[in-house]
């Protein structure tokens, strides 16, 4: 038995460039428009707006764009904004068991950089005027060839407006696979929604670009109810439950609203948020379901 001199030999291994490194990192944290918004909306609360803008092109591959009035971004501090591993929010790994904010390891907008032509507009209240800054691959680039990579002085609002515009345009296989842009934008959509329902006391807006009236607009200063009522009806806000219960013995504690035996709906809803960060958990989901299948009406599905 001869074994063929042409018999395959293995590759060598070698360092993959930093690029291709993290355009797969992107891939794995945004792999779809309503990602990079979930990811975006926590910016802007951690920034302390009060306000919240999406605006929507194409189902978000085209343009994805949220404004918001928080605190802004340091003009010195736009070069770092877009690096990965680059954050204002810890300093030391033992700020992980204290912290109170949405994000911290400073990979979101660094991932969005990377699959998308993106800017950034901001301005803080002690500002003359706002600063725009482009970004390509997690660094600062020109707004058009052979122009200056350095952020440049405009007219703005307090707080910041990031624009992620073509989408996966530099990855075709997952572009490809999201052709249904009236789906994305449903995914777009329920992310604000349920971001809105949970943050009661900040106004949101989601709306497609160029659309008359916005699909979302809450108030400020609002509550989870009367927001559960604007985006799945005043008949299914009346039929809620509110609950709560606070186990000291854990420092653990829960509130929220939940379908009483009148509740009507074809369709059920599951919002759950864990430390204010939402959470999709089929198994939990799954579990409520089954508990309401002796309780609720025929073919009535619950609201959590």
């Amino acid at each position: 038995m001869s074994v063929s001199s042409t018999a395959r030999k293995p590759a060598p291994i070698q360092r993959l460039d930093e690029t291709v490194i993290n355009r797969i990192a992107a891939g794995e944290i945004i792999n779809r428009p309503s990602n990079a918004l979930k990811e975006l909306i926590e910016n802007s609360l951690d920034a302390g707006a009060t306000s919240v803008t999406v605006t929507v092109k194409d189902g978000g591959i085209k343009l994805l764009q949220i404004q918001d009035n928080g605190h802004g971004i340091r003009t010195e501090d736009l070069p770092l904004v877009c690096e990965r591993f680059t954050t204002s929010k810890l300093k030391v790994y033992e700020d992980l068991s204290t912290i109170q904010t949405y994000g911290f390891r400073g990979e979101a907008l660094a991932s969005i950089s990377h699959v998308s032509h993106l800017s950034i507009t901001t301005k803080q209240a002690d500002s003359e005027c706002a600063f725009k800054a482009h970004y390509s691959d997690g660094k600062l680039a020109p707004a058009k060839p052979g122009g200056s990579c350095d952020p440049e002085p405009c007219a703005g609002n307090n707080g910041t407006i990031i624009a992620a515009e073509d989408l996966f345009y530099n990855i075709p296989s997952r572009k490809s696979a999201l052709k249904n842009t009236r789906d994305e934008y449903n995914r777009i959509y329920e992310v604000a929604s349920r971001y809105a329902i949970h943050n009661s006391s900040v106004a949101f807006t989601c709306r497609k670009l160029g659309a008359a009236k916005p699909d979302l607009c809450t108030q400020q200063n609002s509550s989870a109810l009367n927001n559960i009522g604007l985006v799945f009806g005043a008949k299914v806000a009346a039929s809620l439950v509110e609950i709560g219960h606070e186990c000291k013995d854990f420092d653990a504690s829960f509130s929220g609203y939940v379908s009483s035996a009148a509740h009507e709906m074809h369709k059920s809803v599951f919002l759950l948020f864990i430390n204010h960060r939402l959470v999709d958990h089929t198994p939990v989901k799954r579990a409520v379901e089954s508990l309401y299948s002796s309780v609720l009406p025929k073919a009535s599905r619950p609201f959590v």
